[in-house]
C-alpha cells in the first residue's frame, strides 16, 4: 500500500484522502472496508504531511540578500 504513495503528488494524495473521508462520513461501508479505508487515509495523511514539510523546508531555504534578490541556502 505505501509503495504507491511515493509516486503520488501532494494534490493527488489530498484528493484521495478527501474522497476517503467523505466515504467514511457517509457510514455506508462495511466495517472491514471502513477499516481498510481508514488505514489508507492515515497513510495518505502522513504522506501529505511529509510533502508539506519538504515544501516548507524549501521555502525556508530561500533567503533575501541585502540587495533584495533571493538567494538559496542549502538545507541542513
Amino acid at each position: 500500500m505505501a509503495d504507491d504513495l511515493v509516486q503520488l503528488s501532494f494534490e493527488d494524495a489530498l484528493a484521495e484522502l478527501e474522497t476517503i473521508v467523505r466515504g467514511l462520513e457517509g457510514g455506508q461501508q462495511k466495517l472491514e472496508d471502513a477499516i481498510t479505508c481508514y488505514e489508507r487515509g492515515a497513510a495518505l495523511r502522513r504522506h501529505c504531511e511529509a510533502k508539506l514539510s519538504q515544501a516548507e523546508a524549501r521555502v525556508q531555504a530561500i533567503v533575501e540578500r541585502a540587495d533584495g534578490t533571493p538567494e538559496l541556502r542549502p538545507l541542513d
